[in-house]
């Protein structure tokens, strides 16, 4: 976290948790509107006059279709065409940026430089150079728009104002993903403040993640699910004309030649009040399965306002939609739901 940052987040009454990320001890855990420090995400910086090519190479979507003022989900897989890492992608003039959780970003950084060779191209981590923080909910709209001009109405979609951007994410609700220098996002916030954001703690944006359907591959999760097991094709994640890269061949053939068998789900249950909502990577059951391996895995999980625990998971269709799911061997029932987006193939 850039110091100046921390400094302004302290005055504000932050605490730092484990996660990298400012918490606020009385913060509300479902504010109409709020704003979330985001630290706990960073970025890797891409340049160079073979930049494009060579990330063409190496990510799931196609940089052809990211402009300055559309952001792109993607994907690093293996060789086997599992994810490794997922990540919003987004450019600032000949740049590309990656964002994506700080505990994901070694692996990165090792694949990708791994990958380099001889590409006219340069791989940094500028986590520290810039803030990164969140805004849901429509309080603040009038003070953006004073700052942006036009704010971006589908999601994704991303305006700037000099070296700050503001991107659209996925929700019923109004949120905003602002990523710039210390100065103009201190201005953001402050101005959010004012028209009567509250602070909120980095949980509340995992759960509107959650609620959105959107997967975030963890360390316990790395090279766990090829991308359409986590509905990554279904939120314009993958590309299927773009070309080679690592992991497409098998990523096209379960397109067009395999049978999908698991995908991602939204699911719900109820805790003990005193427990834990499971980690991500947490096993299912289900006597439907007859499968030899696990039926599946949580992606993550937080609890609601309401008391349930909300997660996302990805599991055998059949023992989703013809069975029953539980968290662990004997671990309560999982209530299991489509995400709001359905199962319809992206166009």
């Amino acid at each position: 976290m850039h110091q100046d940052w921390q400094a302004f987040l302290d005055s504000q009454g932050a605490r730092l948790g484990d996660d990298g990320a400012a918490h606020f001890d009385r913060a509300p855990a479902e504010p109409d509107c709020g704003v979330v420090d985001l630290s706990h995400l960073g970025l890797i910086a891409i340049g160079g006059p073979q930049a494009t090519e060579f990330l063409q190479g190496q990510l799931s979507n196609d940089l052809r279709e990211l402009t300055e003022t559309h952001t792109q989900l993607s994907s690093h897989c293996s060789p086997k065409g599992r994810m490794l890492a997922n990540f919003r992608v987004l450019r600032f003039e000949e740049r590309f940026f990656l964002l994506l959780p700080r505990v994901q970003m070694e692996t990165l950084l090792k694949r990708l430089r791994m990958f380099l060779l001889r590409a006219q191209a340069s791989i940094d981590e500028v986590s520290d150079a810039l803030v990164c923080f969140g805004l849901i909910g429509d309080c603040a709209d009038d003070s953006l728009q004073h700052a942006f001009g036009a704010l971006p109405s589908k999601p994704n979609a991303m305006v700037r104002a000099g070296d700050t951007a503001l991107i659209r994410v996925a929700d019923p609700v109004p949120r905003f993903l602002l990523i710039g220098p210390v100065d103009s996002a201190r201005a953001a916030w402050e101005a959010a403040r004012a028209a009567g954001a509250e602070l909120a703690n980095p949980d509340l944006w995992a759960l509107r993640d959650i609620r959105a359907g959107l997967p975030t591959v963890l360390p316990e999760t790395s090279d766990s699910f090829v991308p359409q097991m986590a509905n990554m094709h279904l939120i314009d994640g993958v590309s299927f004309h773009k070309g080679c890269y690592t992991g497409q061949e098998v990523v096209a053939r379960m397109q067009y030649l395999g049978k999908l068998k698991r995908r991602m789900y939204l699911a719900r249950t109820r805790l003990d009040a005193d427990a834990e909502p499971p980690a991500p990577g947490s096993v299912l059951s289900s006597a439907d399965s007859t499968s030899e391996q696990s039926p599946g895995h949580v992606v993550d999980a937080r609890r609601g306002v309401s008391g349930d625990c909300e997660m996302l998971v990805v599991a055998e269709i059949k023992a989703a939609e013809e069975g029953e799911l539980r968290l662990g061997d004997d671990g309560p029932t999982l209530r299991i739901s489509p995400p709001p987006y359905g199962f319809t193939a992206h166009a």
